[in-house]
């Protein structure tokens, strides 16, 4: 989700192009405890949980899904062979193909030549096998079949929208049951058939503001994410959502708990709570776990947005919570620990203001932590970002929080040996 456009709020990396393993079964006993506990909230809220044609939501414990770009084949010159050779692929469950488009109140093709008319050579290709000129698939979506192939138990989802394509989301939202029609029909395409295992929703933000101002009205994401799961009866459905917690924010816009009875798991954007946007600062950490004193704004931190989440009666295990594989920083900075003051965005490789991970740990190596992350101060920049430590100690705090598992924004951002993924927990 590397570009130019970026959001000033938690959550806001998944961006648009130009450029954000489910287990192989769920024991019997806990497929029944899970069951009765989410029948038994809904009940007590007096609505029926499912629609009687759409199958229930699978159990989301254990998962590590990462997104990988369209985008990323370009200037990137990361493809669906760097998942194998990182070592990534063994780590994963699943994978969020970002990004699908919503235009027009459906699903549309996001970069048809990434996605399936780009050319692999043998050396570039998983398997080692070259494209042919005739063959019906080609790009990402075959490489990416060739890699299930690899990894049987690796699950696939494609994700629509993202920071840029999240407009289209209002008029979808007019016709719910089309819109849904238009994305089963699009990700069930004969030429990719067995690619994808679901669909995953990136509205930013429903009756809210991203790129655009939303004023859909509270329901509109529950009645979209009810006939998405109507539709895609057997299939994985899940939504990365906002993680703005602050009173007022973009969590109280949208009826976030309505419309958890429709998904497997929500994926909130714990990350890009604060960054150069604010280009005097206080400097920050982008994704903070928790709050910390002199922290700029109460209610961005992971901590607060699940807090908020769990208590809006979201089981915790339809909760992942999320990383970014990337930093964000300021330049004209002194103060070497968070809250001092900037003169603009710090230089980036592709964007001013972020860079990758597999970048920062050489030239701008962590001096500190602050929140439950880490913080860099070299010359007059000043970087926050996740380390192999940090995030093992994120995994912890999940696992005592009871988390359906992590997400991360996104693989290319790793190193060639998957550092940061291989200290996931």
């Amino acid at each position: 989700m590397l570009g130019p456009d970026r959001s000033r709020d938690p959550g806001a990396r998944h961006l648009q192009p130009r450029r954000r393993r489910l287990f192989a079964a769920v024991g019997a006993a806990c497929a029944v405890v899970l069951a009765a506990t989410l029948l038994s909230v809904t009940a007590s809220a007096g609505e029926k949980e499912y629609p009687d044609t759409a199958a229930k939501p699978s159990a989301a414990a254990g998962k590590t899904v990462g997104y990988f770009t369209n985008w990323g084949v370009y200037q990137r010159n990361y493809h669906a062979k760097n998942i194998e050779t990182s070592g990534s692929a063994d780590k994963l469950t699943h994978i969020n193909y970002a990004f699908g488009n919503v235009a027009g109140g459906k699903c549309t093709i996001g970069d048809g030549y990434a996605d399936y008319e780009k050319a692999y050579t043998a050396d570039q290709s998983v398997d080692g096998q070259a494209d042919t000129w005739d063959q019906p698939l080609r790009g990402n979506f075959n490489q990416l079949l060739k890699l299930k192939k690899k990894h049987p138990d690796l699950k696939i989802l494609w994700s629509f929208g993202g920071w840029t394509w999240s407009g289209g989301f209002t008029q979808a939202a007019k016709n719910p049951e089309a819109f849904a029609e238009s994305c089963y029909n699009l990700v069930n395409d004969a030429r990719w058939k067995g690619l994808f295992d679901g669909i995953d929703i990136d509205w930013e933000y429903p009756n809210a503001c991203g790129l655009t101002c939303d004023a859909s009205g509270p329901a509109a994401f529950p009645n979209l994410m009810k006939a998405l799961r109507a539709k895609f009866s057997g299939k994985l459905v899940t939504a990365a959502i906002t993680a703005d917690a602050s009173d007022g924010g973009k969590i109280d816009k949208a009826d976030y708990k309505s419309a958890a009875q429709y998904v497997d798991w929500y994926l909130p954007m714990t990350y890009d709570y604060f960054g150069a946007w604010d280009a005097q600062g206080p400097t920050a950490p982008h994704s903070p776990l928790t709050s910390y004193d002199g922290i700029p704004r109460d209610g961005f931190n992971t901590e607060a947005t699940i807090t908020k989440l769990k208590g809006l009666g979201i089981p915790a295990g339809k909760l992942l919570y999320g990383l970014g594989f990337y930093g964000r920083g300021w330049n004209g900075v002194s103060q070497a620990e968070p809250g001092g003051t900037a003169t603009g965005p710090a230089p980036g490789k592709y964007e001013q203001g972020i860079e990758d991970y597999k970048d920062l740990k050489n030239r701008c190596p962590a001096t500190g932590k602050v929140g439950g992350t880490a913080y860099a101060h070299c010359g007059n920049q000043w970087w926050s970002y996740d380390t192999p430590e940090t995030i093992a100690a994120k995994g912890d705090w999940a696992a005592q929080q009871g988390l359906g598992g992590s997400f991360f924004w996104e693989l290319s951002g790793d190193t060639a040996n998957g550092e940061l993924i291989k200290a996931i927990k």
